[in-house]
């Protein structure tokens, strides 16, 4: 289940770039704002996604509840995102857009944090013990 949390804060990654782009084009072409609006329903139901992602990896998975965590709040600051560009708010609209995309990349660089305790280790060449996960 950790592979499938990972190709969704992969893809949630991707989308997140690609909403600027969509802005721009909302900014230059007539039809801009379909898109833009496109990627953004995109960024929420792929947050969507990794929540319930998130959730199966902890459950039957056994997995650090910490993802659902991390999961839930970017859930809640995409949808606070989606809200605040449907009011045109743009001073905090662009900016979160800005946090939004670099959440997603410290979590995508983070592969320890989908790995259950007792497969961490210290360091790279030994497993970790039961006592210390």
């Amino acid at each position: 289940m950790t592979i499938f949390l990972r190709a969704t804060i992969a893809l949630q990654t991707l989308a997140v770039f690609l909403a600027p782009v969509t802005a721009g084009l909302l900014l230059t072409t007539p039809n801009g704002h379909i898109l833009h609006s496109a990627s953004a329903y995109t960024v929420w139901i792929v947050a969507v996604v990794q929540v319930v992602a998130a959730v199966l990896a902890w459950r039957p998975g056994g997995n650090s509840p910490r993802a659902i965590l991390y999961a839930g709040v970017f859930l809640g600051l995409v949808t606070a995102q989606v809200f605040l560009g449907i009011a045109h708010v743009t001073a905090v609209h662009v900016p979160l857009g800005v946090l939004l995309f670099g959440l997603s990349l410290v979590q995508l660089s983070r592969p320890s944090a989908y790995l259950r305790p007792r497969e961490r280790s210290r360091r790279p060449d030994r497993r970790a013990s039961h006592a210390a996960a």
